[in-house]
């Protein structure tokens, strides 16, 4: 319910400063400035005319405003990418996956409880298999609760086995509920020691990792999982096959 509030409240705002614009003409605006005392409550009680007798409105000012936030995100994420390389491309403590040589990297922001990212996954194997040279770097963000926590824990621990990928890709392909026993019971199913992960998962190291992970995303002003860069463009919200191969041939050709 608050979450609806806000939704309106913000598109209410929005609307009412879309709409101040369309009913008051540029002399009129500069004749406010000048006199001092603007008859606000008119201009409100006009505005709300105006929004009850075109509610329309609302979604058009909504549009917009997320039209704009999206364009400051796209600006602020390009600066980062292009600012901190070295902390999206060459972190060592990042795990990878697919050709380590090759000539389009992925950096992938996800969360191993996001069905979201769990539905991009299988078009990212799919198509990162398929392509051959295409290197993928994860960042785990787990946003979605003390599960999500456990789980990138012990993605960044299994590192240490050797087994990363097959953990990755059975926690992503798992579609059940997701908690300690759970998550420690397919790592063992895809071959990991679990005393030996249980322990690993204790390093203060893991821990930093995923909270330089966060401040990452945070700077590029990551809203959601999953979230990508490829190549130089950053690519928000979950993708499918078609649009992957896409953006990795824009990258290609250095369009992205």
């Amino acid at each position: 319910m608050r979450s609806i509030l806000l939704i309106v409240t913000a598109a209410f705002v929005a609307a009412a400063v879309f709409v101040a614009g369309r009913i008051t003409a540029p002399g009129d605006l500069r004749a406010a400035a000048v006199s001092q005392a603007p008859d606000q409550a008119a201009l409100e009680k006009s505005i709300r005319a105006y929004i009850l007798a075109n509610p329309e409105v609302l979604v058009e000012a909504m549009q917009e405003l997320e039209r704009r936030q999206d364009s400051e995100r796209d600006a602020t994420a390009s600066k980062v990418i292009q600012d901190r390389q070295a902390d999206l491309f060459r972190d060592a403590d990042s795990p990878v996956d697919g050709n380590l040589q090759g000539d389009v990297v992925i950096v992938e922001f996800n969360d191993y409880q996001c069905p979201y990212c769990k539905r991009t996954h299988l078009a990212m194997k799919s198509v990162v298999g398929a392509d051959g040279k295409v290197k993928v770097i994860y960042k785990d963000i787990p946003i979605l609760g003390e599960a999500s926590k456990i789980a990138a824990l012990a993605a960044l621990a299994s590192v240490k086995q050797g087994k990363h990928v097959p953990l990755h890709n059975a926690l992503m392909e798992y579609s059940g509920k997701l908690d300690r026993d759970k998550i420690l019971e397919i790592a063992t199913s895809v071959g990991l020691d679990r005393a030996q992960l249980e322990k690993d998962m204790e390093d203060p190291k893991l821990k930093q990792i995923i909270e330089r992970n966060l401040a990452l995303a945070s700077a590029m002003g990551v809203r959601g999982t999953p979230a990508f860069v490829i190549g130089k463009q950053f690519v928000p919200g979950a993708i499918d096959a078609a649009a992957l191969k896409a953006l990795i041939a824009d990258a290609r050709k250095g369009q992205g």
